[in-house]
């Protein structure tokens, strides 16, 4: 879960405080998840802030004391039904300096197959779809995928090689 504190700084030559707030938060994950062919396992999946269904990689909350790379093998199975052969990460980002105090950690997940159903909790619902290769950055382009943090993991694998 989160918490939040309100932080009463001055800036230097200022005498009047201003109170900020910060979000606290256990480390995330992001997982670019792809088939033994190179298709992304994508989600859509509805979203509070933005009332709307976005189409985002999997992803969620390290539990405490899990390494992150165990938590993203563990979100993209809960999420999608499907297991990666290989897990390795390719970028950190804070997801806000201005408000969060934690890190997103971007993992890609290659060789991913199905080997059960999704397995999303009473707060969430995922639907799983695949999304050719050569579609992933039209997609993009198009808005479809508008999700700030998963734009940054695929730019973070586009750094990364094929």
């Amino acid at each position: 879960m989160f918490t939040v504190d309100a932080l009463h700084s001055r800036r230097e030559g200022d005498d009047d405080p201003h109170v900020f707030f910060r979000i606290n938060s256990s480390s995330w994950v992001n997982v670019v998840s792809r088939t033994p062919e190179g298709d992304f396992i994508m989600i859509h999946q509805f979203r509070q802030g933005s009332a709307s269904v976005t189409l985002e990689i999997p992803g969620g909350l390290v539990d405490a004391g899990e390494d992150p790379a165990e938590a993203a093998a563990r979100e993209l199975e809960e999420e999608t039904g499907y297991r990666p052969a290989s897990v390795r990460k390719i970028g950190e980002v804070n997801p806000n300096p201005a408000l969060f105090a934690n890190a997103v950690h971007t993992y890609v997940a290659d060789g991913c197959v199905k080997v059960g159903e999704v397995k999303n909790d009473s707060a969430e619902e995922t639907i799983v779809e695949v999304v050719p290769k050569a579609d992933i950055h039209r997609r993009a382009l198009a808005g479809d995928i508008n999700h700030a943090l998963v734009l940054a993991a695929l730019y973070w694998l586009s750094q990364d090689g094929p």
